[in-house]
């Protein structure tokens, strides 16, 4: 749902540094100002409807996800604005959370002097109402460093958001028993939400649990964070492999995106179509220059703290069909 795009410098640019640089990329980034409010402001709106239906079947301890009653009831909601209130638990809290990624990544951008663009938010006709959001990497990123601290910052300032987020909406959620196995979409439950549902609900099943819209806002965030962290490609996953093994990336980015294959088969179908996107456009990473030096002790620690987060937040089938 996130990913760092590379793309050239734009025509005439060349040659140009200092002040002149600057401006140009102020100009620049000002002439999208406008494209980035308008992704924005319909993905709120996509995500408020969604959230408002969300909120409903909470209300009445119905299903999360019941696709046809939902596509029946979005049409009035869109007619009927005040209901969209209902709606805004879950939107700010996704939003809020893939803002805090993608910001995470700008920051580190800045503080290494790599020019990026502000977040462009992705609207989509889905169940959560996004594809999630990005920023356009527009300058090379020169150090192991530089590219180790802007791949970890997304996942890291995400996660901080997305997990007094979950502990709230669990706090604010409520027991039904076997709800949680009902409905057309299931998201099960990652394991940093099975350990906080033993603090906040102790001896409650999850499958006995309906979440709160702002829980359910926290799961997609925990699924974001864990597919951007699969070591493969251009993810945040795949800068921090590329910072730690180098050369080597490209063929563990295949052996993992092999990896994925029979997890297809036995877990989540789902798999099978991120393994063919990456074989197909997402293996290659842009070069970095030769960069002998070390990353650092610091920076080797937060790769485990990588590894820590993508275990939280990973599970083998993310999304199944219920009864």
């Amino acid at each position: 749902m996130s990913s760092r795009e590379y793309v050239p410098a734009p025509p005439g640019s060349a040659g140009l540094n200092g002040p002149a640089a600057a401006m140009l990329h102020r100009a620049r980034g000002a002439s999208r100002l406008w494209v980035h409010g308008l992704l924005l402001g319909l993905t709120f709106l996509a995500t408020t409807t969604v959230g408002a239906r969300l909120a409903h079947n909470f209300h009445y301890n119905r299903p999360a996800f019941d696709i046809e009653q939902d596509l029946r009831a979005f049409p009035y909601i869109l007619t009927h604005p005040a209901l969209l209130l209902d709606g805004l638990p879950f939107s700010l809290t996704l939003l809020g959370i893939l803002l805090a990624h993608e910001m995470g990544h700008y920051l580190a951008c800045a503080w290494h002097g790599v020019e990026a663009s502000l977040p462009y938010f992705l609207p989509a006709p889905t169940f959560i109402g996004t594809f999630g959001a990005f920023i356009r990497i527009r300058s090379p990123i020169y150090s192991r460093r530089a590219l180790f601290d802007i791949g970890i910052a997304g996942p890291i300032a995400g996660f901080v958001v997305l997990l007094p987020a979950m502990a709230i909406g669990l706090a604010w959620s409520r027991i039904a028993p076997g709800l949680g196995e009902r409905g057309d979409l299931i998201f099960s439950f990652p394991p940093v939400l099975t350990l906080l549902s033993g603090l906040i609900l102790p001896g409650v099943p999850g499958n006995d649990i309906a979440l709160h819209p702002v829980a359910r806002a926290a799961c997609v965030g925990a699924l974001a964070t864990a597919l951007n962290l699969l070591p493969i490609g251009q993810l945040d996953g795949g800068h921090i492999l590329y910072a730690l093994a180098g050369g080597r990336h490209r063929l563990l980015s295949r052996l993992f995106a092999a990896g994925l294959v029979p997890m297809g088969f036995f877990y989540w179908y789902g798999w099978l179509v991120w393994a063919a996107f990456f074989v197909f456009f997402g293996l290659r990473h842009p070069p970095t220059i030769y960069d002998p030096g070390s990353l650092g002790k610091n920076r080797v620690r937060l790769s485990w703290l990588a590894l820590l987060m993508f275990l939280a937040t990973f599970t083998l089938a993310p999304l199944r069909s219920g009864a």
